[in-house]
C-alpha cells in the first residue's frame, strides 16, 4: 500500500459528527407540536424550506436567539468523537484536513461543536443567520430561483453533495493521498460514488447510507461500518498508528 502523507476527512454533521439531528432537535426541545407537524409535511415540502418555515413559527411564538443557541449547546456530542478528531488533527503523519459537508445550516454547525470551531478547512452547508429581531433565517445552498444542480443520484434540491465534494477537491489541488468520508444518510451516497479505491467511507449503521450501499452499491472505495462515536475514534487512532 502506498504511503499516506496527506488525507482529507469529510464529515457529514447530523448523526455523523454530532450524535443527533440538529433540525429535529431544536423543535423536539422547544416546540414538540411543530416537530409533529414536520413529520406530516416532510413528504410535501422540501426539507430545508420546511425547517425555515418552522423557524419562523417558533420565532412568532416568542422563542429567542438565546433559547435556540442554548438548546443547540445541549445537543448530544460524544466526547469520543471530540477526542478522535482532535488526535487525528494533531498528528503530523499523516497530515489531515477536515471538511464539513452537511445539509444542516451554518448557525447550527458553528454553535454546537465543543472546542472544535477551528477544525474545518471549509464548511459547506445551507446558509443561515439571525436577523435583528432574533429570527433565524435559513435558505437553501442552491437557490430555488437560480441554476439547479445536475445530480442524478438522488440528492436533495438544496445541495448535491457529490458536486460539492468535487468542487472542494478542485479548489484544493493537487488533492490528497486518501479521502475518508464519514456519513450516515442517503444523501451521503452520491459523494462516496466519487471516491477512489484507496479512499474509505465510514458508514454509520442502521441509517439511510447503509441501505443504499447494500441495495445499490457501485462504490469503489473501502467501506467500514460504525454505530458509536468510540468506533470512529478507534479507526482514526489506527490511521495515526499505521502511518
Amino acid at each position: 500500500m502506498a504511503t499516506i502523507k496527506t488525507q482529507l476527512v469529510v464529515f457529514d454533521f447530523d448523526w455523523s459528527m454530532a450524535d443527533q439531528d440538529t433540525d429535529r432537535w431544536i423543535f423536539e426541545v422547544l416546540a414538540p407540536d411543530i416537530r409533529r407537524k414536520m413529520k406530516t409535511l416532510k413528504e410535501s415540502v422540501q426539507w430545508t424550506d420546511l425547517i425555515a418555515q418552522s423557524l419562523q413559527e417558533i420565532h412568532a411564538r416568542g422563542r429567542t436567539r438565546e433559547e435556540i443557541e442554548h438548546t443547540l449547546r445541549q445537543m448530544p456530542f460524544h466526547p469520543a468523537m471530540v477526542r478522535g478528531v482532535t488526535n487525528l488533527k494533531g498528528a503530523s503523519n499523516p497530515s489531515t484536513t477536515f471538511f464539513c459537508l452537511s445539509n444542516a445550516n451554518s448557525v447550527f454547525i458553528n454553535t454546537i461543536p465543543r472546542g472544535l470551531q477551528n477544525l474545518f478547512e471549509e464548511i459547506v452547508t445551507n446558509p443561515a443567520e439571525f436577523d435583528p429581531s432574533g429570527l433565524l433565517k435559513l435558505r437553501r445552498r442552491v437557490d430555488p430561483d437560480g441554476p439547479q444542480h445536475s445530480c442524478t443520484v438522488g440528492c436533495s434540491p438544496n445541495m448535491c453533495k457529490g458536486e460539492e465534494l468535487a468542487a472542494f477537491l478542485e479548489r484544493h489541488k493537487p488533492g490528497y493521498d486518501r479521502i475518508i468520508y464519514v456519513g450516515d444518510g442517503s444523501n451521503d451516497f452520491c459523494p462516496i460514488l466519487r471516491l477512489r479505491s484507496q479512499d474509505m467511507v465510514l458508514c454509520r449503521r442502521f441509517r439511510g447510507l447503509e441501505g443504499r450501499i447494500s441495495q445499490e452499491g457501485g462504490q469503489q472505495c473501502q467501506v467500514k461500518y460504525w454505530a458509536g462515536a468510540w468506533e470512529v475514534e478507534e479507526i482514526f487512532n489506527q490511521f495515526i498508528e499505521k502511518n
